[in-house]
């Protein structure tokens, strides 16, 4: 049985089209980190598309404190695997994942110029919702 509340639905974009990365140099089978989805989609969401923890928790249907944790795990699984050469494994594990089927672009792509917040907050809505 499980305790403590149950466990939200997160919400992605798609699933991921790679699901394993692996260090080349070292000899043999590295040792493995686990990346849950939730884990890759707030990188993906922070990192890579540069939305703020708000507007990604926003995407994620999450609360922006939940979306700040789940960000600094999957940082440190990450930082472990390149410091450790250790390979990395996105798995779906226990997470309740809903697939949104929507490419939000990267931050950058939407709008230059002074309505730029604006519109991003309006694009996150459509989104989210």
């Amino acid at each position: 049985m499980q305790k403590g509340r149950k466990k939200k639905v997160r919400y992605i974009q798609k699933m991921p089209e790679v699901n394993q990365f692996s260090p080349r140099g070292r000899p043999g089978r590295p040792d493995e980190v686990i990346l849950r989805l939730d884990h890759f989609e707030a990188i993906k969401l922070a990192d890579y598309q540069g939305y703020s923890q708000a507007e990604g928790a926003k995407m994620m249907k999450l609360s922006r404190p939940s979306f700040g944790r789940i960000l600094r795990e999957a940082r440190k699984l990450v930082a472990d695997s390149i410091v450790n050469g250790k390979s990395i494994r996105i798995n779906l594990s226990s997470v309740q994942v809903g697939v949104l089927r929507r490419d939000i672009p990267k931050k950058e792509e939407l709008v230059d110029g002074v309505a730029r917040e604006s519109i991003i907050r309006d694009h996150i809505i459509k989104y989210a919702h």
